[in-house]
């Protein structure tokens, strides 16, 4: 045991030695930093030497050496009151969303307090020898519940659809189009009629990402046309794109589809909810925009959304609204439960400042991102109406177009490649939800007339470089020019313009 702990105590002074020493050495630098004494000795030594010009000279040293530490005392100021600030906006927001959650809590107290009540008034019911059985008054009272609102439909929106499309038939607008030609139609379209200008480029990418995923996110600076390039899109189509300002106060998804009031005996339906269900009886293209989606936490209110739509068989893409049914629910609404069809996307805005959250790798994963950071230059479109387009056409147009662009085998040894790289180099891989996005976005790039490695620049630059924001960037800074000249002596002098740029960007960051 002696010999144990004469380790113990060597190998611990080693260690809390070069602590005590750093220690000493800060207090010894701090100290001699602000010894006045030391600077008045060294003045007085060398004051008889100094005529008038070199008095002034010390007199700006002096100056000099005082503003770096006011300047040094100053810098340390601003930036702890810059954080807390920032930490009482963390707080105030909450803050805000705690009060909420316990007005949420308050409800449900009140709403089963309610349901005690009635449910004691109808235990107290006597039994007299001219009324009805205790069973017969209490399926009364139900069906009288069920029956407050004057239209008799909890589904009262709902409803309304099914009215409407009572006798609808699927139409058939025989399209004939190619995904190229559509690219082209949709940016005509927007120019023509609405007096929004994109870029050939800026429209094939959202085409590519609408064929990769359900999920698109629009990201960019304020005023570059991401809310109206979605907005453009439905006007395109014949189908206003639904839009769902996001708040601040969604948690979950009742934000979304919207609740059932015990109050009432109704439920509350969403904008978003009425299109979902729309859709499923018709066979056109629908767009629900998330507009600034990230102001509340993308992974609380859409997080059932995000998991219903990774399933790969859209048969079980189905949400449950109400835990019953009634006779009079609408006639999509199965045992409390709706399928939501396939032929709507969802678009959602961001903006990153102090007044949203980040959005998780969980969100970013499950979407295709684009970039809106410049206005697309104004051109002479050719006048071009909105189209009519089925979404059984659309969808045969992106799986042909997958069949006959696959990525070749080369370019996916190329990434596999760069996966490797980017494993030993900065410690980050990505998944196979990644790359089973990147086999249908470039085919689908392809064949609306992009090139197959601008494909690939593109999504690896969204998706995968992203990620590099997770980590401390100045210790990769001295790995990103090397990564530059990996891309470049792999996928071609250039030709990962992109994920170069974005690298670059990176890099100024430090």
């Amino acid at each position: 045991m002696d010999t144990v702990f004469r380790f113990l105590y060597e190998f611990l002074s080693q260690f809390f030695g070069g602590i005590m020493i750093v220690i000493r050495a800060i207090v010894q630098a701090v100290t001699q930093v602000f010894d006045f004494r030391a600077y008045l000795r060294i003045l007085d030594f060398y004051k008889e030497d100094f005529n008038g010009p070199e008095w002034l000279f010390v007199a700006l040293v002096i100056l000099f050496l005082v503003l770096i530490v006011v300047g040094f005392f100053l810098l340390i100021f601003f930036f702890v009151r810059k954080y807390i600030r920032f930490r009482k906006t963390l707080v105030e927001q909450e803050e805000l969303l705690t009060e909420v959650a316990k007005l949420n809590d308050e409800v449900s107290t009140l709403v089963k307090e309610k349901e005690d009540i009635l449910a004691m008034k109808v235990s107290h019911l006597g039994l007299k020898p001219n009324e009805p059985e205790r069973e017969e008054v209490e399926e009364k009272e139900e069906q009288k519940d069920q029956n407050v609102n004057s239209d008799g439909y909890r589904f009262a929106k709902l409803h309304e659809v099914d009215l409407a499309y009572q006798n609808y038939n699927v139409k058939n607008y025989n399209n004939h189009f190619t995904l190229e030609e559509l690219v082209e139609l949709f940016r005509n379209f927007a120019a023509s009629q609405l007096r929004l200008y994109y870029k050939t480029e800026m429209i094939r990418i959202f085409i590519s990402g609408l064929a990769s995923t359900k999920l698109i996110i629009l990201q960019g600076i304020s005023g570059t046309g991401k809310t109206s390039l979605a907005y453009a899109w439905g006007k395109f189509l014949k189908h206003d794109s639904c839009i769902a300002s996001v708040q601040p106060s969604w948690r979950d998804r009742t934000e979304l589809f919207g609740y059932f009031n015990e109050f009432t005996k109704k439920f509350n339906e969403t904008e978003v909810l009425k299109t979902i269900y729309e859709a499923g009886y018709t066979d056109d293209v629908y767009t629900v925009i998330l507009d600034e989606m990230n102001i509340a936490r993308v992974e609380y209110y859409f997080a059932e959304m995000l998991s219903i739509l990774e399933m790969p068989n859209k048969d079980e893409w189905i949400v449950e609204l109400v835990s019953s049914s009634w006779p009079n629910d609408p006639d999509k609404l199965i045992d409390g439960k709706l399928k939501i069809s396939p032929n709507t996307w969802y678009i959602g805005t961001i903006n990153n400042d102090d007044s949203t959250f980040m959005v998780t790798d969980k969100v970013y994963d499950r979407a295709m991102p684009i970039d809106i950071n410049d206005k697309g230059e104004v051109f002479e479109p050719i006048d071009t109406p909105a189209q009519d387009i089925n979404y059984s056409y659309l969808d045969r147009l992106f799986q042909d177009a997958m069949e006959q662009n696959q990525m070749s085998q080369e370019v996916l040894d190329k990434i596999d490649e760069m996966d490797n790289y980017v494993i030993k180099h900065f410690r980050i891989a990505f998944g196979n939800r990644i790359v089973a996005h990147m086999k249908k976005f470039v085919p689908v790039y392809v064949a609306c007339g992009g090139e197959e490695v601008s494909g690939v620049d593109y999504f690896i630059a969204r998706k995968i470089l992203r990620k590099f924001e997770q980590l401390n960037v100045s210790y990769i800074r001295d790995e990103i020019d090397g990564f530059i000249e990996f891309l470049d002596k792999t996928f071609g002098q250039g030709k990962m313009k992109e994920c170069e740029e974005y690298l670059l960007r990176l890099k100024k960051l430090t």
